[in-house]
């Protein structure tokens, strides 16, 4: 029984599926063969705060359009319960929306991406 807790948090005026992105993190769990009870978080804001996080964990000027911060670099974040705690995605929204224009796709299918990709890094899969 795999028992998944997505805890999300919207700036208020961005409008995103909520229900897509939990799908999402489902997804990448199952195609990575992963059934231990899990936690996540995912946070979408603006590009103030994205450029704010990107500078004081990154040391990078400007904004991104996500940020994976894992909980466990190595090592279990188990707490008592038995759920891990796998970590934090942060994603921009108006960078969403920006490459949503770019790539020409849907703005929930961007963020389906992004929800991916972050989950992928939060996993310990990174891309070269």
């Amino acid at each position: 029984m795999n028992t998944l807790k997505v805890l999300i948090y919207v700036e208020s005026r961005y409008k995103v599926n909520r229900k897509r992105m939990k799908s999402a993190v489902s997804l990448v769990l199952s195609e990575n063969s992963v059934t231990t009870p899990l936690e996540v978080s995912i946070a979408i804001v603006g590009d103030r705060k994205m450029a704010k996080l990107n500078k004081e964990y990154r040391n990078k000027e400007g904004t991104t359009n996500i940020l994976s911060f894992p909980l466990a670099e190595g090592e279990s974040s188990r707490l008592p319960d038995d759920i891990v705690r796998l970590g934090d995605i942060i994603i921009s929204y108006p960078m969403v929306i920006k490459e949503s224009a770019e790539f020409e796709m849907l703005v929930d299918d961007r963020v389906d991406e992004l929800v991916k990709h972050g989950m992928l890094h939060l996993l310990g899969l990174h891309h070269e």
